[in-house]
């Protein structure tokens, strides 16, 4: 008996060993019973019963990333171009991935290559190279929709490459460098534009302030030729006045002022050697008197008497001056 209870317990160990499934972190293990699907196993420790369960597929449910071929396709304005593109996707149920499909990765690959030629073939190329977000939308809308019945979730679609032919790309090129010619022109003419604007305002308004200015200056002049004249007209009517009240000596009192005035700008003269009076000197001398004259009626002091040897303002303009001629006068 020992030796067949030894057997039987080597046997029942060696049948739990064979019941029990690890099953790793990011898969999950389809369980079989007699050829059916009957759970999906988690990460984790499981037992199953030998000989009758078994283990399907081992599915990763980890997101993954599927590289599409380069595909040739044609515009809609006939263009060959070349795409490749990339698929990120994520199994959610383990089940349908595994048994409502054969060959998941084949089967999304076909499914965007197909649904890539029909969204690129009905656009122009210059759509297919500036509206890549747009492509990608709609390849991630059409081939999520497709997978969702194999438990598949489509995350992202990406076009990596868009390569066009080599003469439509030197065309696209020279068009390119054209256009760029084009917008430096015309933003070197749209300078030369704003540059003459502003210089012509500049002018209008240096031109206005000149104007300005000149209407200033020609107003300043006006009042103080005015203001002159009223000075000149107050003066006037001041020696009139002053005519009206004192007669002859009021007048001979301005004209000796102002012979004295011009009398001493000979003198002055930094280029007079020589003075030549051309009147006499007595009419100097008696206008001396008068204004004598005029300073005493003014301020009506009475003269003192003259002393002795001394003459008095009219008796020196009836007196000759030493070195000038007679006048012909009498002495008193």
């Amino acid at each position: 008996m020992g030796p067949l209870l030894i057997a039987i317990v080597a046997v029942l160990i060696i049948f739990l060993m064979m019941g029990v499934r690890v099953v790793r972190q990011g898969y999950v293990y389809t369980i079989e019973r007699l050829g059916k699907f009957t759970l999906a196993a988690e990460p984790g420790l499981h037992l199953i019963v030998p000989f009758v369960d078994r283990v399907g597929q081992k599915v990763n449910v980890m997101e993954q990333v599927l590289d599409i071929p380069g595909q040739e396709i044609i515009t809609r304005d006939n263009a060959m171009v070349g795409v490749d593109a990339v698929v990120f996707f994520q199994v959610l149920d383990a089940g349908k991935a595994a048994y409502e499909v054969h060959n998941l990765y084949a089967a999304i690959m076909a499914l965007t290559t197909t649904n890539l030629r029909t969204v690129m073939g009905s656009m122009d190329l210059d759509e297919t190279l500036s509206k890549r977000d747009e492509i990608n939308a709609r390849l991630l809308v059409v081939v999520d929709h497709a997978t969702a019945p194999w438990g598949v979730k489509i995350t992202r679609v990406e076009i990596k490459d868009i390569r066009p032919p080599v003469d439509i790309s030197e065309a696209m090129a020279r068009q390119m460098k054209a256009e760029r010619l084009k917008r430096a022109e015309i933003l070197e003419a749209e300078g030369e534009r704003a540059s003459r604007i502003l210089r012509a305002e500049g002018e209008k308004q240096s031109a206005i302030l000149s104007a300005e200015g000149k209407k200033e200056a020609a107003f300043r002049d006006a009042e103080a030729r005015e203001r002159a004249a009223e000075a000149e007209a107050q003066a006037t009517r001041a020696v009139s006045d002053a005519i009206a009240q004192s007669g002859n000596q009021a007048i001979n009192y301005f004209i000796a002022q102002e012979y004295t005035k011009a009398v001493g700008k000979f003198a002055t003269s930094p280029n007079a050697k020589t003075i030549l009076f051309p009147v006499e000197a007595t009419q100097l001398i008696g206008s001396l008197g008068g204004i004598g004259e005029l300073i005493r009626d003014v301020v009506g002091d009475q003269a003192k008497p003259p002393a002795q040897g001394a003459g008095t303002p009219l008796d020196l303009e009836r007196k000759t001056p030493a070195g000038l001629p007679h006048t012909g006068r009498k002495q008193p």
